[in-house]
Order: structure tokens, then sequence, then C-alpha cells
């Protein structure tokens, strides 16, 4: 069965790890992020070319006999397609699996290709995985594919009902005076010029979201409301998804990943928690903390049928 290429590719790093069949971890490197929508499909693959020489290198071979890759950015099947042609070319491995990456913190969290997850991070997202092959998800493009949440989006609401309530328009609430002062500006018309100007950058925005949470934890009603809104995102997302497989009546793991669900705020998670039970009772929510290459190697064993005992070997390097 020979050797396995795991790629974990997010917008923000890239995790490459090479894996015997036998679930023995030879090499690791870590890179740039991937995003070939901000830099091009060129640009970004030679990035990713790089992590994969430098983890290929040290393992001392320069293929593989699977490549199990879980890009960021791989939302649609035509990019899946596309992508897949593009390291297919690259001759790393005999064969290929590209498959978005929020597929790789489902699989590190289960112990077999079954279940859900969400992934809140910077954005919002959802999969799921039956062992028969099947799977669920979303677009995941963003609000116009009908998607709402993450930290860019939650930072954006605060921004919203903090100008409103500074102006008038809105309900009261503290996010006024609290989203200025994190910049260091006396209230939220500096803050909106400063931003509009470009004083304050916008990549500067995503800073926002734990300001709103810790807005939250004081109890202020509009920061609240913001913090049940993304809750009832996440839920109504993951009981699509079980519906859609046909498990929102069998004990399933739900699994809970990304930064904003990691940080495991107790009013966000609690609320998660407690809209799963009303609506899928059987399911079984818990946060993944593991890193998720982990998941994009337990896949490329999943695809070359490894037995179980090398699914508990990779396990346990990365727990290390």
């Amino acid at each position: 069965m020979g050797l396995i290429l795991a790629v974990d590719a997010g917008n923000s790093k890239t995790d490459v790890a090479v894996v015997n069949h036998d679930g023995t971890v030879l090499a690791t490197a870590r890179g740039e992020g991937f995003r070939p929508p901000a830099v091009g499909l060129d640009t970004a693959m030679s990035a990713l070319t790089a992590t994969v020489t430098r983890a290929l290198t040290t393992a001392g071979t320069p293929t593989v006999s699977h490549v199990s890759a879980c890009l960021a950015n791989a939302d649609l099947p035509v990019e899946e397609e596309q992508l897949t042609a593009a390291l297919t070319h690259r001759g790393w491995g005999t064969t290929v699996d590209v498959r978005n990456d929020t597929f790789a913190i489902l699989r590190a969290g289960v112990t077999e290709p079954r279940g859900v997850a969400v992934v809140c991070g910077a954005g919002i997202n959802c999969v799921g995985m039956h062992p028969d092959g099947r799977t669920a998800r979303f677009p995941a493009l963003g609000r116009f594919s009908g998607d709402w949440g993450g930290g860019w989006a939650l930072a954006e609401e605060a921004l919203f009902h903090a100008a409103r309530a500074s102006d008038g328009r809105g309900e009261p609430t503290a996010l006024a005076h609290a989203l200025p002062r994190h910049f260091g500006l006396p209230d939220m018309p500096a803050l909106i010029e400063a931003l509009h100007l470009g004083h304050v950058a916008p990549a500067r925005r995503h800073e926002l979201a734990p300001v709103l949470f810790a807005v939250a934890a004081t109890g202020d009603g509009v920061a609240l409301t913001i913090i049940d809104r993304q809750a009832e995102e996440i839920v109504t997302m993951a009981v699509v998804a079980l519906t859609r497989l046909g498990l929102v009546d069998e004990p399933t793991p739900v699994l809970l990943g990304g930064g904003v669900l990691a940080a495991r705020d107790p009013r966000l998670e609690g609320r998660v928690r407690a809209l799963l039970a009303e609506r899928a009772p059987e399911a079984e929510p818990r946060v993944v903390t593991s890193r998720p290459v982990l998941g994009a190697a337990l896949l490329g064993l999943d695809r070359v049928g490894a037995a179980g005992v090398a699914q508990e070997r990779v396990r346990a390097y990365f727990a290390t």
C-alpha cells in the first residue's frame, strides 16, 4: 500500500505529513496558506509545492502511493476537479483525492468516516460523511450562497449594531464604546472614518470578534443576540446535514471546530448544545482541537484500506 501524503491546506497555513500505511509518520512540514482565489492557482500551487517537497525530502522519497489533500477553497465540485488535476500534474502520488478542508476536521474527530462537522473560524462551513460514501455539504461561499457566520461576519455584525447605536438608529449597546476603544479611538464615528479611509486596515476587523464575545459576557443584549444568531446558524447547518445523510435519528458525532468554536465561549457552546438537543436529540456534539492534518492522514489510510492499528498509531503521533 506504500506511503500516503496527507495535506491540510487552509487559508492561513498548510500542514503536510508523509505517513506509512502502518500509520508511522515519516515526516511533517508546515508552510504558508493556500489561497488560489487571492493569489492565483499557479502561485498557490508553488507555495504548496515548496512545503510538500520539504516533507518528501525529509521522508527520503520523491513520490508516494496516494495523496490525501484537504484544501481550503475547494468548495465546489468544479474546484475539486481543478485542484485534483493540479495536484496530479505534480506527480506526487499514483492516486489523488481532493476534498474541502472541513473534511479534515470531521475525520480527525471521529473513529470512522461517519458524522457531521461544523467549522466556524474566519467563515463558516459544514460537511457530513456516511460510511457508504455519501457526503453532505454546502457551497460556503458567503452570504450570496446562503451562509452567515464566522469571525468576519460576527465582526461585521458587531460594527453594524454599534454604528446604529451610536447615531440613534439602533438599540443601545456597549459595543458602541468597546469596538472603537479596541483600536484606541474615542467613538464609533472615529472608527467608521478610520475604516473607510484605511487608517485601520480592513483585515484588522477580525480582531473585533473577541471583543463581541467579551461584551456579550457582560450581559449586553445586542451582543448576546448576535451570539445566539451564530448558534442558530451552526445548528441549522448541522441538522440539515444530518437529515440529508439519514442520521438525524441515530447517535451521530457532531464535531465543532474552527477558532470561534474552539474558544469554547460558554454562551455560544451552551446555546449550540441546547438547540441540538431540541432538534437532533441523538446528536453527540463535541469540540475538536486536533490538528486537521490528522484527518487528512486518516482519510488517506481509509482510502488504502489500512488496518485499525494504523489509525491508532497516527492519532498517537499527533496527540504528542
